[in-house]
């Protein structure tokens, strides 16, 4: 069952585990852009918890039903990361930090003055910026590169345009419709940070077991990019076959809930 809690205006969802076996570590799911908590709602929270996992969401600040979204445009990578430490120490313990798309990249910058039990990138932006991953898109699809830029002014993007960007595989309609309304405006100031402005300082940055993983048909953080994340930080990037940017809903997203929770019984985690 998903819970609902707000704390210093923020929407935080969460699922707890229920019998005798349950992991001492908490995980936290950091969405990516557009978006919000509400992604990890209807997959990886409960699949997480049936699994003795306390499992925790947050809707950055401007995103889901958390505060300051009229001011949305002016929050930067670094208000994300504050966002992080707030929920992190009202959990009043480190936990497993999973970040996808700007989530990761949030989660990359929380590591600077931060220590985690461990960190997944799932389709993370990467630690060098955004810039190759915008130049692939413009090349490969310059229509859904135009119409992810109408998205950044306030325009309502298109089923086609939501279908194009997030999946590969086939997806039901009403998911579709349902990504649809209730993906929302991004600042454009934390899309800058990550582009150029306020990249990781690796020499600051804390390394707790890291997972980096990919999607092989993901047009907006192609397996390239991954790969680079993965270089950079000295790990092996896993790419999952036949899937796209969505990994929380496409039809084969519990190969990845999976794969993240062999690998974290394998981490010694406290």
């Amino acid at each position: 069952m998903i819970h609902q809690h707000r704390t210093n205006g923020l929407e935080l969802l969460y699922c707890l585990p229920r019998g005798e076996q349950i992991h001492p570590t908490p995980l936290l799911f950091v969405h990516g852009a557009f978006a919000g908590a509400w992604i990890w709602a209807d997959h990886y929270l409960p699949w997480f918890a049936e699994r003795g996992y306390a499992a925790y969401a947050l809707s950055l600040r401007g995103h889901g039903e958390s505060d300051q979204r009229h001011t949305i445009s002016w929050h930067s990578i670094a208000c994300y990361v504050e966002d992080v430490a707030h929920v992190v120490d009202w959990l009043s313990e480190e936990p497993v930090l999973i970040g996808h798309s700007m989530g990761g990249f949030v989660a990359q910058k929380y590591l600077e003055h931060h220590s985690a039990a461990a960190l997944v990138l799932l389709c993370s932006a990467p630690p060098q910026g955004l810039m190759a991953a915008q130049f692939h898109l413009l090349l490969e699809k310059p229509a859904l590169f135009a119409e992810i830029n109408q998205l950044m002014s306030g325009r309502m993007a298109s089923v086609e345009a939501v279908r194009d960007a997030l999946f590969a595989q086939p997806v039901d309609e009403t998911v579709l419709r349902e990504f649809l309304k209730r993906t929302q405006t991004e600042s454009h100031r934390a899309i800058w940070d990550m582009t150029i402005f306020n990249l990781p300082s690796l020499a600051h940055m804390q390394r707790p077991p890291m997972l980096v993983l990919g999607a092989e048909k993901d047009v907006l953080m192609p397996p390239f990019v991954v790969q680079s994340t993965a270089q950079t930080y000295g790990q092996h990037a896993h790419i999952f076959r036949h899937m796209g940017h969505a990994v929380t809903h496409e039809q084969d997203w519990e190969k990845v809930t999976t794969y993240i929770e062999e690998w974290l019984a394998k981490q010694k985690l406290s």
